[in-house]
């Protein structure tokens, strides 16, 4: 019998805070406080302050010294277009590693992600739907290079993803990953980067 993973109460405080940054219910350089946060969590302030420190790393906050923790401040243009271009050459290094080296339990996966994002969209919960379409990425990311490669691309898609208005309707967003996919399916690499950067935008 599959047994899903334990969430540690940690990850699942963490998780709700990125919900939070990336939905825009808490704005760019807004105060988090360690006393706020435990008492909302009900927890200790040692975990918060893990947390904090985890997502400080993530690029989501920044710790200033006598200012405490915020939440980072959204992108500029000119930055926002450097960091998808970045994005799109860690993810087709990584496409361009994958060739073969999927199985039918990694298509099987992929296709569930492709369904929460459906979902949500039909939910219009456009805060699971950009959590999902991160993990689709991230699949790929860590199948073509290990935690190595998701650690150098994670923080990148998190700051680009706050506040991201770019929501395409949900035909579009399934399709692009669908492509995605299916080029993948096929083992056609070429194809599949020419999706990835039509879906990176």
């Amino acid at each position: 019998m599959f047994n899903s993973p334990v969430i540690s109460v940690k990850d699942q405080i963490a998780d709700q805070l990125r919900s939070d940054i990336i939905s825009g219910e808490l704005a760019p350089s807004s105060k988090l406080s360690e006393q706020t946060l435990s008492e909302r969590f009900g927890v200790s302030r040692g975990p918060i302050r893990e947390v904090l420190l985890q997502l400080t790393k993530e690029g989501l906050l920044v710790s200033k010294s006598n200012c405490g923790v915020s939440v980072n401040s959204a992108l500029s243009s000119s930055m926002q277009k450097l960091m998808i271009d970045i994005r799109r050459k860690i993810e087709t290094f990584a496409l361009s590693n994958l060739k073969g080296a999927l199985n039918d339990e990694d298509f099987k996966n992929l296709d569930t992600i492709l369904d929460r994002i459906q979902t949500a969209f039909t939910q219009e919960d456009f805060t699971e739907v950009t959590k999902a379409d991160i993990d689709f990425h991230r699949y790929l990311v860590f199948k073509a290079g290990g935690a190595e490669l998701v650690n150098l691309w994670y923080p990148i898609v998190l700051r680009m993803r706050m506040n991201y208005k770019r929501l395409s309707t949900p035909k579009e967003c399934v399709q692009e990953h669908q492509a995605i996919a299916d080029a993948l399916k096929a083992d056609d690499l070429e194809m599949a980067k020419k999706c990835l950067l039509a879906n990176i935008k």
